[in-house]
């Protein structure tokens, strides 16, 4: 359940600075956001899938410590990301 690469440099190039920008908290999130939807569409189909569950979870998890860190210290960049990615938080 790999990401392509050309969706994983679409979404770098949407979020990033530059095509070399992965590290940026925008660019991590909304990587974690494409991987946990694909993520839940699997588990829609494969409701007994508890190993991957518990790795959707920890994902959910490190997304929300990143968007805590983000409007912590960029509010203006949290909330135009937020709008963007579509998250409702």
């Amino acid at each position: 359940m790999a990401m392509p690469a050309d969706k994983k440099l679409e979404i770098i190039r949407k979020y990033g600075r530059d095509d070399q920008d992965t590290g940026s908290t925008a660019v991590q999130v909304a990587l974690l956001t494409a991987r946990i939807e694909e993520l839940s569409q699997h588990l829609r189909s494969h409701t007994k899938d508890h190993h991957s569950r518990r790795g959707l979870l920890k994902m959910v998890g490190q997304r929300k410590r990143l968007l805590g860190y983000l409007e912590r210290t960029d509010y203006d960049g949290y909330k135009s990301l937020i709008a963007s990615l579509g998250l409702r938080r």
